[in-house]
């Protein structure tokens, strides 16, 4: 499950805050100042990594920049800052420092949990040791996200047709197992055999070229001789 550490002096706020993302599957842990945030943080990360990080500006103690500045000392976990404040300043001052986004008080519960969710997804995505709980094949070097249909290769985005996409999460799906091209066609195509092995040939060496590192010699998907081809079990 998802974790999410709220730190905000309003705690009004926080319970509203903490209550919509409970009932959207989230784990949250609520802190009032920067030190108690700072504490609760480390103390999460022994359990399990944090997903999210939503911190107010305006605190008692150490003010929502200090608290950043250390929080990047120690991490890359995506920082949500909120903000009574609208100027450019505070915004610009948030970004520096490495705050991911940044949402101005009062703000919408809507506008909130969207904010919530892209950055938990792009972080989860992205981040290779992170345990990723949506429908992803995480390899090597790649992550296949069925869910939003978005490939990574060494955490950059790769650009794949629907075809393209579609051929590689079947084969990666079943990692070792040889298919013929009758049946790569038929699964990935959903159509009868039209023994167009000039196609399925062209589609994988495209996808070769987008996803291997040597192309040549490829190390994700392989060619079987005289049979078909196999994704690398050891992928």
């Amino acid at each position: 499950m998802n974790c999410v550490c709220i730190i905000d002096d309003d705690k009004e706020l926080c319970a509203l805050m903490k209550k919509c993302m409970e009932q959207e599957d989230l784990q949250v842990i609520t802190a009032h100042s920067g030190v108690d945030g700072l504490f609760f943080m480390e103390k999460q990360k022994q359990k399990a990594p944090l997903s999210l990080i939503v911190l107010d500006v305006m605190l008692p103690d150490l003010d929502g920049f200090q608290v950043l500045q250390k929080i990047r000392e120690r991490d890359n976990t995506p920082v949500l800052m909120l903000t009574a404040k609208d100027g450019e300043d505070d915004k610009v001052t948030g970004l520096s420092l490495g705050a991911d986004d940044y949402l101005t008080k009062p703000f919408s519960i809507k506008e909130l949990m969207a904010r919530v969710h892209s950055l938990i997804r792009r972080y989860t995505t992205l981040n290779p040791g992170f345990p990723i709980e949506a429908d992803c094949i995480t390899l090597k070097d790649m992550v296949i996200d069925k869910t939003n249909r978005m490939v990574f290769v060494h955490q950059l985005p790769v650009e794949l047709t629907g075809k393209e996409f579609e051929l590689l999460s079947f084969l990666a799906s079943n990692k070792g197992q040889i298919f013929t091209k009758k049946q790569i066609y038929t699964q990935v195509w959903e159509d009868a055999y039209a023994f167009d092995d000039s196609n399925i040939m062209s589609f994988i060496s495209k996808l070769r070229k987008k996803i291997e590192p040597d192309p040549e010699h490829p190390f994700y998907i392989l060619t079987v001789r005289g049979v078909g081809y196999r994704f690398n079990r050891e992928a």
